[in-house]
C-alpha cells in the first residue's frame, strides 16, 4: 500500500491508520509531496506551499509508483488523502500509473476547492488574475507567511477528535520542518488548472481502477459537490459519504466515524482483491 497525504500535510499524522493496516497484513509505504513537509519548499518563505503546475506532482507520483511496484510483491494499492486524492486520480486520468494499481482508496479527496458555489471558470480566472498581480509565490490565505496555527477554529475544519487533532501538535514540535502555512496564488492557479483537466469531457470515464471514495458532505475545505460529480462519472467506484458527524480528516475522526471508514476500506480491499 502506498499512501500519499494532502496539502500542507505530513504522513506522520496517519501512523495510527498505518498501524491498523499493518496489523491487517499490509506493507505500508508513505511519502511527502515535493515542496512540503520534510521535502523542501518552492514558496517565497519556508511556510508557504507553492507549485507552478500539479503535473510536477503527478510525474513524481508516477515515478514513485513505478519504483514502489518494482520493489514490492502482492496486490498493489494506492491510498491518498485530500490533495493527494486529486493527484492520484489525475495520474490515473493521464494514464501515468504503470502498472495500474489493483485498487485506489481516496480519503476526503480534493477534486475541487471551495467555494464550490462559485463557477469554476470564475474561480480559475480570479486565481490567474491574482497570480499575475504580484509574486505568484506569495500566500493566498492563512496567516501570511506564517505556519497555520493550531486552533479551535482549525480543528472545526478537520476532526471532532481532540486527541487526534492534538497529535499533530506533537509532530510539529518533534519535526519543525513539517510546519506549513497557506498555499500560494500559484498553487491556487495550478489547482484550478488541474481541476479543469480532471473534469474534462471523457477524462474520468476512462479510469478503470476500482476506486473507493470516503468523504463527508460537511467538508468545508474541499468540494462535496465535486466529490459527487466524480462518483457519478467514474466507471468502477464505491463511496462512503458521511454527514455532519465527519469533518475533513475522516481517517483521524472520532472513533464512531473512523472505525466505520476503516472497516469499509478493509471490506472494499478484501472484496476487490481476493473476492
Amino acid at each position: 500500500m502506498l499512501f500519499m497525504p494532502g496539502r500542507g500535510d505530513a504522513y506522520e499524522k496517519y501512523l495510527e491508520a498505518f498501524e491498523d493496516w499493518r496489523l491487517a497484513g499490509w506493507q505500508v509505504v508513505a511519502a511527502d509531496w515535493r515542496g512540503q513537509a520534510g521535502s523542501g519548499r518552492f514558496g517565497r518563505s519556508a511556510s508557504t506551499g507553492h507549485i507552478d503546475d500539479f503535473m510536477v506532482w503527478v510525474r513524481d507520483l508516477a515515478a514513485l509508483w513505478a519504483d514502489f511496484a518494482a520493489t514490492h510483491e502482492g496486490p498493489l494499492v494506492l491510498v491518498a488523502h485530500s490533495m493527494g486524492g486529486h493527484l492520484a486520480l489525475r495520474a490515473a486520468v493521464e494514464r501515468m500509473l504503470d502498472p495500474l494499481p489493483r485498487a485506489m482508496v481516496l480519503s476526503a479527496p480534493m477534486f475541487d476547492v471551495q467555494p464550490d458555489k462559485v463557477p469554476r471558470f470564475l474561480r480559475r480566472g480570479l486565481a490567474h488574475l491574482m497570480a499575475r498581480a504580484g509574486d505568484p509565490r506569495r500566500a493566498a490565505w492563512g496567516d501570511g507567511e506564517k505556519p497555520i496555527a493550531m486552533s479551535r477554529h482549525r480543528q472545526l475544519l478537520l476532526t471532532h477528535d481532540d486527541a487526534r487533532y492534538g497529535d499533530e501538535d506533537f509532530w510539529r514540535h518533534a519535526r519543525p520542518e513539517l510546519l506549513m502555512g497557506g498555499g500560494s496564488w500559484g498553487w491556487v492557479c495550478a489547482a484550478m488548472d488541474s481541476v479543469r483537466a480532471l473534469f474534462a469531457p471523457g477524462a474520468l470515464e476512462r479510469v478503470t481502477i476500482p476506486t473507493l471514495i470516503v468523504a463527508t458532505d460537511a467538508d468545508r475545505l474541499v468540494s462535496p459537490r465535486a466529490t459527487h460529480e466524480v462518483i457519478a462519472r467514474l466507471p468502477d467506484v464505491e463511496a462512503l459519504v458521511f454527514g455532519k458527524e465527519a469533518r475533513h480528516e475522516v481517517l483521524r475522526e472520532a472513533d464512531p466515524v473512523r472505525e466505520q471508514a476503516m472497516a469499509r476500506i478493509d471490506r472494499f480491499l478484501s472484496e476487490r482483491l481476493w473476492g
